[in-house]
């Protein structure tokens, strides 16, 4: 008996809606990249990407936990000497939440050229709206 091994035309992609109001960072962040890399789709194979689209909405309602908000800092190189940039998560919360939600997400998912492609299924939106309507996503529900 051989494995099935799926191609790329029998994968059915779905769209899910995860509301991060209330919810820890890293929790909401596995469960997306879980999703994003189809770990829930029963013709789950590693070395193709079988994960399905998932947009995050209210970005900006993210919560940490402990003491975590006041000590965590974001850092970015510019690419000129001197050039190491620092932000703290609470400003960066203020500036741009998205930012922290999709960075938390990719960091969970392969440094690989389909790690880069999971990504790109990946939508944050700060507020409540997003412009996805059309693929009738599916709310998916947060755990914990």
């Amino acid at each position: 008996m051989s494995t099935r091994i799926p191609s790329a035309k029998e994968i059915q992609r779905k769209w899910f809606v995860l509301d991060a109001s209330g919810k820890t960072l890293g929790r909401l962040a596995t469960q997306a990249a879980n999703v994003l890399s189809g770990k829930l789709n029963p013709i789950y194979t590693p070395y193709i990407d079988t994960g399905d689209h998932v947009v995050i909405i209210n970005a900006e309602k993210i919560v940490l936990t402990g003491l975590k908000a006041d000590q965590k800092l974001y850092r970015r190189y510019t690419g000129f000497p001197g050039g190491l940039r620092e932000e703290s998560f609470i400003k960066l919360l203020e500036r741009r939440p998205e930012a922290i939600v999709e960075q938390a997400v990719k960091g969970m998912l392969p440094k690989s050229k389909m790690g880069r492609q999971m990504a790109t299924k990946l939508k944050v939106y700060k507020g409540d709206k997003h412009p996805h309507q059309a693929q009738q996503p599916q709310p998916l529900e947060a755990t914990a």
